[in-house]
């Protein structure tokens, strides 16, 4: 792509930056471009300018996604503490910017006595990586409490969109394409804060507990099959400290692939479908990776 014309756009624009830097996992390969905007007006700006051919990835946190070694061609466009406005709209709604981590909703919503945003807490990501794939914890799903969402079409255009323009199913979303989620506004109901306040810290101490928190990994790597959890049967595969590479089955939970610190994500990758792959000859049930994996297979970039 051509260099842009910065003709009103004010975020930052790095060349060849090392995804390994904006992943939970630590590894991925160089983006072409990475985009951090001032705001959601900044971005509709720079996508307005930018070729209507140039491919574009959006990213958070960097959890649930494993970028290969060769990186992404394209744009990424980073929302992580860049769109991190939250802000009470209504006696029982907030709004929040895709930037937002989930647990930075769940104890804003408690903090001013709504209820029903607890679970957002074991979500290890971003609003807007929320949304994208109807993500769930503790028995809650991201989309039992939307109202409405804004997103921003690859010209710069904003929508606001409602729940029934989109077909949402369990950690999967469909919607008005080439639109990215920027904002959402939370329907929730009155309730006793405090007691959410402790919900949401017992939820966290339990997930502290279960899994490897302090290791680098992606969060849960795969779907739980229909009545069954992933978990389970990668252990009863016997594949609890399994590994390849630098990658290893999580000794704590077996549905988390950690990075011991020396792991490609070739590494990770080949365990993925190397756990699927026994899981499936051992049980007959094919798993499913829920972790998006992304970009172009090439050495591991440092």
């Amino acid at each position: 792509m051509a260099a842009l014309q910065q003709t009103g756009w004010q975020g930052e624009l790095l060349e060849n930056e090392p995804m390994a830097r904006h992943t939970t996992w630590r590894v991925g390969g160089p983006a072409d471009r990475y985009y951090r905007p001032v705001d959601i007006d900044d971005l509709a700006l720079f996508l307005a300018e930018l070729p209507k051919d140039e491919p574009l990835f959006w990213v958070g946190l960097g959890s649930n996604l494993l970028v290969r070694d060769g990186g992404i061609r394209g744009t990424v466009i980073s929302t992580s503490g860049l769109l991190n406005d939250i802000s009470q709209t209504g006696e029982m709604t907030l709004r929040a910017e895709s930037g937002v981590s989930c647990a930075k909703v769940a104890r804003f919503a408690a903090r001013i006595d709504l209820v029903g945003a607890e679970f957002l807490a074991g979500i290890p990501g971003t609003m807007g990586g929320a949304l994208a794939m109807n993500a769930g914890a503790f028995g809650g799903e991201t989309w039992d409490v939307v109202a409405q969402v804004e997103t921003l079409s690859r010209d710069g255009q904003r929508h606001v969109r409602m729940p029934s323009d989109y077909a949402v199913s369990y950690r999967h979303v469909d919607g008005p394409k080439e639109e990215w989620f920027v904002a959402v506004d939370l329907k929730l109901e009155h309730g006793d804060g405090k007691q959410a306040q402790a919900n949401i810290k017992e939820l966290l101490a339990k997930r502290g507990a279960t899994q490897p928190t302090s290791q680098p990994s992606c969060g849960s790597v795969f779907r739980n099959p229909e009545g069954d959890h992933a978990a389970r049967l990668i252990e009863v595969a016997g594949l609890k400290g399994h590994s390849i590479g630098g990658a290893s089955v999580s000794e704590k939970h077996a549905n988390f692939i950690i990075n011991s610190g020396a792991a490609s994500a070739s590494d990770i990758e080949n365990l993925v479908n190397d756990v699927a792959a026994r899981v499936l000859q051992q049980t007959g049930i094919a798993l499913r990776h829920e972790v998006h994996i992304v970009g172009e297979e090439g050495n591991s970039a440092g």
